[in-house]
């Protein structure tokens, strides 16, 4: 049997915009030199993947396009099939739905292939929700931890919140996590009800969108605050005080 001696591709991950704003305002050049360049992608979501594309290289043919997607619903044995045009020597690009791929994203399952297949993962530049929040906080950007989405259940997420807050005071350690946009509201009243007062509190929504809006105040202060967050993508993060 003949080996294959070509060089293998590599796999980009391009990071996308967080919102409808316009893909250059907040993306380096790179990216639209990567989409110009590859024609197969795996992607959350295949029109928005579509859509993005085009806003990014309008001329670019959508014919040309070979797209897999990976979701929760993607089979596991499915995913290694997905990085077989790097094993021809084609470059391939993971796109997230919003931000940086392989961050609270299903792009990190390929990925983890990929390094098993020793193909090149390359990164590019581009706006992370979570790191973006993390940086205009002003709490611990030193030690801090990615939580992801808290238990829905409402005793549940209440000893989460505890637990988080502990955690903070314990290390030192800003603790970060999200929620479904609908429900931002209600967690929001569930860590006004559950942190002590003086805890910090940053809350960063709409990131790079005209209404941004980023504010970190103690507990005490929120409580005086009225804020709607109703399906608007938001980070929390929290830094215990000790008292």
């Amino acid at each position: 049997m003949v080996e294959n001696t070509l060089p293998k591709g590599k796999l980009f991950l391009i990071p996308t915009t967080l919102g409808e704003n316009e893909p250059l305002e907040v993306l380096p050049i790179s990216i639209k030199r990567a989409i110009e360049e590859i024609d197969h992608y795996i992607v959350e979501n295949e029109k928005s993947a579509r859509r993005f594309i085009k806003k990014i290289s309008p001329r670019k043919p959508q014919s040309s396009l070979v797209i897999e997607v990976l979701n929760k619903y993607t089979e596991p044995e499915a995913i290694p099939t997905f990085l077989n045009p790097c094993l021809e020597g084609r470059n391939v690009g993971v796109l997230s739905e919003a931000g940086c791929p392989g961050i609270a994203d299903p792009g990190a399952d390929v990925v983890r292939v990929a390094h098993q297949k020793n193909i090149q993962v390359v990164p590019l530049v581009g706006p992370s929700s979570i790191l973006m929040a993390m940086m205009a906080s002003g709490l611990n950007g030193q030690n801090f931890a990615f939580n992801g989405y808290l238990p829905i259940d409402s005793s549940e997420r209440k000893k989460a919140i505890k637990s988080l807050e502990k955690k903070s005071i314990d290390f030192g350690q800003s603790q970060i996590f999200i929620e479904t946009p609908y429900r931002n509201d209600k967690l929001l009243s569930e860590l006004l009800k559950t942190l002590s007062n003086h805890s910090q509190l940053c809350i960063a929504c709409d990131i790079t969108l005209s209404s941004e809006y980023i504010a970190t105040k103690s507990i005490s202060d929120w409580i005086k605050t009225s804020l709607d967050l109703n399906k608007r993508p938001t980070i929390f993060i929290i830094q215990g005080q000790k008292k």
